[in-house]
């Protein structure tokens, strides 16, 4: 079985398809730390002009980058990037700024689509993302589409990042937020939309456990 979740940025989808592959014993893929894991690369790898992702040079570069996901029950996923665990660099500001752009790059998609699709090959799984439900996954058993209100979007990531020590602005987090909306529904390669049979799901009044409740349900819903 497939379950793709899609939805906004910081909406905590990937905090739902986390929970709810444990609670369905099914294999949780993040497809969004891999296009982080991209956007490290390139901060690393001084791959910008003025300010401008140097396409060409990443091109170049994408069959020297590695990308790993290491399961580990009851944890989150560890992202590997050539041998080096990068987990916790993933939620950098810089890197934040980036991904949209880097997602947008036909070439990056492809490539990392293509592991994608090789990971669901031989178990069930529940992947998020921008196009899981209509790009990667069109034929998935079961679609979420989730959304939130901007400003309470940025109220949890800010809290999220103050709760592990990070010295950021409220403001900064919502024009981040608000920009790749923007981004996301307006890229010419696989912009972030509704599939025409997902369900949508509306968090902005809700917690994590009816988040999860519901998205049981809708499981449920389906077996029977």
């Amino acid at each position: 079985m497939i379950i793709a979740i899609d939805g906004f940025s910081s909406t905590g989808k990937s905090t739902l398809a986390r929970q709810l592959a444990a609670h369905l014993n099914f294999l949780y893929i993040d497809s969004g730390a891999m296009y982080r894991a991209i956007s490290l690369y390139v901060i690393q790898n001084d791959m910008l002009i003025d300010f401008m992702i140097d396409k060409a040079s990443l091109i170049k570069s994408l069959p020297d980058i590695k990308i790993d996901i290491r399961h580990e029950r009851d944890k989150e996923n560890q992202v590997m990037m050539n041998g080096e665990n990068v987990t916790s660099q993933l939620r950098d500001m810089k890197v934040s700024n980036m991904v949209s752009e880097v997602a947008a790059i036909p070439e990056v998609r492809e490539k990392l689509v293509s592991i994608q699709r090789e990971l669901s090959r031989s178990t069930d799984i529940v992947m998020d993302g921008r196009d899981i439900g209509t790009v990667v996954f069109p034929h998935a058993d079961l679609k979420l589409f989730v959304k939130a209100d901007a400003r309470i979007r940025a109220e949890r990531r800010w809290m999220e990042m103050r709760e592990k020590g990070d010295d950021v602005d409220f403001d900064d987090i919502l024009s981040n937020i608000k920009q790749r909306d923007i981004k996301d529904t307006t890229r010419k390669i696989a912009p972030l939309k509704k599939a025409d049979d997902a369900i949508e799901l509306d968090n902005t009044s809700l917690d994590k456990k009816q988040q999860l409740d519901l998205a049981i349900q809708y499981v449920n819903d389906l077996k029977h």
